[in-house]
C-alpha cells in the first residue's frame, strides 16, 4: 500500500514536470515568436536628441526592434561600449588613447561613425547686454581671471560659471577648444546635461554657460565668439571656432538590426532629424 502510494506521488511529481516544462516551451516560444530584438544606446546628451529621435522613427519602419536610449555623458557611452552593457555609445569627442588600450586589453574594438557635427554655443542669460565674446576672454572667465561682467563691457555684476561635469565629452571638446585644456574655476557650477546648463543660464541673470547647438532657445541667449555665430552654415564649414564631430561608437563594424539602425541615421531620411532636433546634417544640400 505504501508503495502504491509511493509510486503515484513520484507519477504526480513527473507529470507536474513534464507540465511545467511544456509550459515553459510553450512560453518560450511565444515571447520568441512574438518577441522583439532590442539595441540599447547609452551616452551624450548631445546627442541623445539624436538617438532618441532616430530612435523612434527606425521602430516606427521596425516594429520588431525594440530599442532603448540612456544618456549619461560620453565617457559613459564609451564605457558602455567596452564593458558591453550597450551596442551603441554615444558620444560627442573622439575617443581617448587611454579608452581604445582598455578597450583592445577586454578585447574590444571600439569604432566611432560621425553622424553629425555640432557647434558650442555660448550661452548667457537674455537680460545680458553682452553679445559677442573672444575665445580669450572665455578662457579668462573659466579659469577665475574675469569675474566680473564689467570687465568685458557687461552691465556690473558678479560672472556665475556653469559649466559640465568632467564626463561629459561637451566638457572635454570646450575644455579644448575654448580653454586650451586650462583647470576650470573651482567655485564653477558643474551641471550633469546640456539642458541642466541652457535651464540654469535661462534663470541665472549673471550666468555664462555652454551647451550643444540644439539645445539654443529663446530662453537663453547664445552669444557670437570671436565675432563668429554658432549656426549651421558656420558649423559645417568649420570656421565657427568650437565645431566638433558627434559621433555613435559601436564594437567593431556594426552587424545585424545595429547597422541598419546606423545606416537609417546617415541616410537622408536620419540627417533630416539630425536638422530638426538642430543640429547640422552631413550630407543635407
Amino acid at each position: 500500500m505504501k508503495k502504491s502510494i509511493q509510486n503515484k506521488r513520484l507519477l504526480g511529481i513527473f507529470v507536474g514536470s513534464i507540465i511545467a516544462l511544456c509550459s515553459i516551451f510553450i512560453v518560450s516560444a511565444g515571447y520568441s515568436y512574438a518577441g522583439r530584438k532590442g539595441i540599447t544606446i547609452k551616452g551624450s546628451t548631445t546627442v541623445l536628441p539624436i538617438a532618441q529621435a532616430c530612435a523612434e522613427a527606425f521602430m516606427d519602419k521596425n516594429p520588431k526592434v525594440s530599442i532603448s536610449v540612456q544618456g549619461g555623458g560620453s565617457g559613459v557611452g564609451i564605457a558602455s561600449i567596452v564593458d558591453g552593457t550597450a551596442n551603441i555609445g554615444d558620444a560627442s569627442r573622439p575617443i581617448k588613447d587611454k579608452e581604445i588600450n582598455n578597450a583592445k586589453e577586454k578585447g574590444v574594438n571600439p569604432i566611432g561613425h560621425v553622424v553629425a557635427k555640432d557647434g558650442i554655443a555660448v550661452i548667457v542669460n537674455p537680460s545680458n547686454k553682452i553679445n559677442t565674446i573672444s575665445r580669450d576672454q572665455i578662457k579668462d572667465i573659466y579659469t577665475g581671471t574675469i569675474s566680473n561682467w564689467s570687465e568685458i563691457g557687461g552691465h556690473g555684476g558678479k560672472i556665475v560659471v556653469i559649466s559640465r561635469d568632467s564626463a561629459s565629452g561637451t566638457f572635454e571638446a570646450f575644455n579644448e577648444l575654448a580653454l586650451k585644456k586650462a583647470k576650470v574655476r573651482p567655485d564653477a557650477l558643474l551641471q550633469a546635461s546640456n539642458q541642466a546648463v541652457a535651464t540654469t543660464v535661462a534663470k541665472t541673470p549673471g550666468a555664462i554657460g555652454y551647451a550643444g547647438l540644439g539645445y539654443i532657445t529663446s530662453k537663453i541667449k547664445a552669444v557670437t565668439v570671436d565675432g563668429i555665430e554658432c549656426n549651421k552654415e558656420t558649423v559645417l564649414s568649420g570656421v565657427y571656432p568650437l565645431s566638433r564631430p558627434l559621433f555613435m561608437y559601436t564594437n567593431g563594424n556594426p552587424q545585424g538590426e545595429v547597422k541598419q539602425f546606423i545606416d537609417f541615421v546617415l541616410s537622408n531620411e536620419g540627417q533630416k532629424l539630425v536638422e530638426e532636433n538642430g543640429y547640422v546634417g552631413l550630407n543635407l544640400k
